[in-house]
């Protein structure tokens, strides 16, 4: 791995909570993740399954966690199950855990091969009555390709058809929203690579530049710090590009008297940041670019005094849709006349900031949570509104990682620059 060794704790905790909301005599069993086919005999990089690194640490593929509180046998409460290696593997694929080493990086004290699986299973399996299993319900998730998750309910209900199969997702929707401390100090360390790479852009950008050189320097800062890579597929929007909400092609030349848009940002042990910035291409911003930024950079702040404990979901973009209305019309964009007499079901300000203010954030950049609960201390989101304009081929959208205390909030990026004459004066120094 590129990053440090995670404390076990924060996995042992994670498996005692998850446990604690299990039915009596029940077992849990999660897989890790796919490997995804990308041509011929290549595949693309491994990304662990969320739910089975949340409760594992384990960044491997082809391994499965079995949770059974209360199983007769007490060595088979909780086993780790791992691809076993071999010569051919270490010479073309390289490290693979050890038992050992997956015991100290889970916590496991019971790790078997994946060829154990069955038959340790079968020893134990008929004396509960509830099985356990997950799926992806991030509500975000739209894949029709079967993956690993379902293809074991089909391979453990054809096995064991008249067991009470129960969805692991609910609990893990409850659990993975608040953030523990060590979680929190994860995604501290990528938003500080983050803000790196962001300051890095600042010193390199000017007219004539290629979107994907910027790519380039990003990348370049984030695996110098230890960094996986991108926690998402960088955007890095010049001018009229800005306009195209996940534009990612990063293939044209940055023009002087332009705009850049990005929404880019690191990951970590997992872990994600989610950044975004509008910087002008020659390190000064005109008066309109100014006044749009500083109207997009008004919501931000008024928005994330909204990200409390006890905040709804619907409530919270609704008010931060008036906001965004009163910064539309002083900047001539909407008249209060036709404001007054809008469809509340269309409200005018989505024709120029169209998608959400917040998500959740965590080991998925669009993060597992319910968007029925009210926030809560432990939850962190992200806070970004934005503004675009596609008759002034102008796009401005800014954007931190807040996490929600008892006693209010903490931006996690507040260190890095967001105020256009800090950014005016970092390109220019």
């Amino acid at each position: 791995m590129k990053y440090n060794p995670i404390e076990v704790t924060l996995f042992k905790t994670n498996r005692k909570n998850f446990t604690s909301k299990l039915k009596t005599n029940a077992i849990a069993i999660f897989n890790s993740n796919d490997e995804y086919l990308r041509s011929g005999d290549q595949t693309f990089p491994f990304k662990q399954n969320s739910d089975f690194f949340y409760l594992t640490g384990i960044d491997q593929e082809q391994s499965i966690l079995f949770l059974y509180p209360d199983c007769p046998n007490p060595l088979y409460k909780e086993v780790l199950f791992i691809r076993q290696t071999n010569e051919h593997i270490a010479v073309w694929e390289g490290h693979k855990y050890t038992k050992e080493q997956a015991v100290d990086a889970s916590g496991i004290l019971s790790v078997y091969w994946l060829e154990d699986l069955w038959s340790i299973v079968s020893s134990v399996i008929n004396y509960s009555e509830k099985i356990y299993l997950n799926t992806n319900e991030n509500d975000r998730f739209g894949n029709e390709a079967s993956y690993r998750d379902l293809r074991f309910i089909n391979q453990l209900k054809e096995k064991y058809p008249l067991h009470e199969y129960h969805r692991a997702a609910p609990i893990m929707r409850d659990l993975r929203v608040i953030k523990s401390e060590a979680e929190v100090e994860l995604t501290n360390i990528a938003c500080r690579i983050t803000g790196d790479a962001f300051r890095r852009v600042l010193r390199f950008v000017r007219p004539g530049v290629k979107e994907y050189e910027i790519e380039a320097e990003i990348i370049h800062e984030f695996i110098k710090q230890g960094a996986t890579g991108h926690a998402y597929s960088p955007i890095i929007a010049s001018g009229a590009n800005a306009n195209i909400l996940h534009y990612n092609d990063n293939n044209q030349v940055c023009k002087d008297g332009d705009v850049i848009l990005f929404d880019f940002a690191a990951e970590y042990a997992n872990y994600n940041a989610d950044l975004s910035r509008s910087i002008p291409v020659n390190g000064k911003f005109t008066k309109r670019q100014k006044d749009v930024y500083k109207a997009v950079l008004h919501v931000m702040k008024e928005a994330k005094k909204m990200l409390v404990p006890g905040t709804i979901w619907n409530e919270y973009h609704d008010e931060v849709g008036k906001i965004m209305t009163d910064q539309l019309i002083g900047l001539g964009l909407l008249s209060k006349f036709d404001v007054e007499r809008q469809n509340l079901a269309m409200p005018l300000y989505k024709k120029y900031f169209m998608h959400g203010t917040s998500h959740h954030l965590g080991l998925d950049v669009h993060d597992f949570a319910s968007r029925y609960k009210p926030f809560e201390a432990g939850n962190l989101l992200t806070c970004e509104p934005g503004i675009y304009i596609r008759e002034e081929g102008l796009g401005i959208r800014l954007e931190n990682d807040i996490l929600i205390t008892a006693d209010g909030n903490i931006d996690l990026m507040a260190d890095i620059p967001i105020e256009a004459e800090e950014i005016e004066e970092i390109m220019n120094s």
